[in-house]
């Protein structure tokens, strides 16, 4: 998997030994961190593209973002598709609970699931909801879902 900053800088790391960078590099500053994690995705035509965000909170001083974006070919009916993003950031929220266990670091999965039953995407809440709170996950969805209704949405190209 690729992952980038915000400014398109490459990780030239494993993503778990990036954040753990990040977090001992905050953590000596004396910063406190939150870590939300997030997925957006967007149909163009043929092809469907999924971004990935882990956005790093630093209390009361702003915050910096890793990115991940892959296309695939694959067609979604809009719930499958929703349910697809909540796996892709559960996964990696998986790959890296025990560094924010490790460092005291709270986390939440957002989901870019509208809590609102008018729209499309309510039709994945419940499953998405059990999905990630099944995982012992703090769940966000909109419109407290920001790292996937926004960061995540602004760098799904």
């Amino acid at each position: 998997m690729r992952w980038r900053k915000f400014n398109g800088e490459a990780l030239n790391l494993p993503i778990k030994d990036a954040v753990a960078q990040a977090i001992k590099r905050e953590s000596e500053k004396g910063v406190k961190l939150k870590v939300c994690i997030g997925t957006d995705s967007q149909v163009k035509g043929e092809d469907t593209e999924f971004a990935t965000v882990i956005v790093f909170l630093r209390e009361h001083n702003g915050g910096f973002m890793y990115i991940h974006n892959e296309k695939t070919k694959q067609k979604y009916h809009i719930k499958e598709r929703m349910l697809v993003e909540v796996a892709k950031s559960i996964e990696i929220a998986y790959e890296l609970c025990n560094l924010f266990i490790e460092f005291g670091v709270d986390m939440e999965v957002h989901a870019d699931i509208n809590t609102n039953p008018h729209f499309k995407s309510n039709d994945a809440l419940k499953e998405a909801m059990g999905y990630i709170l099944g995982m012992g996950f703090a769940f966000k969805a909109k419109p407290e879902a920001f790292a996937s209704s926004c960061c995540a949405d602004k760098v799904c190209n």
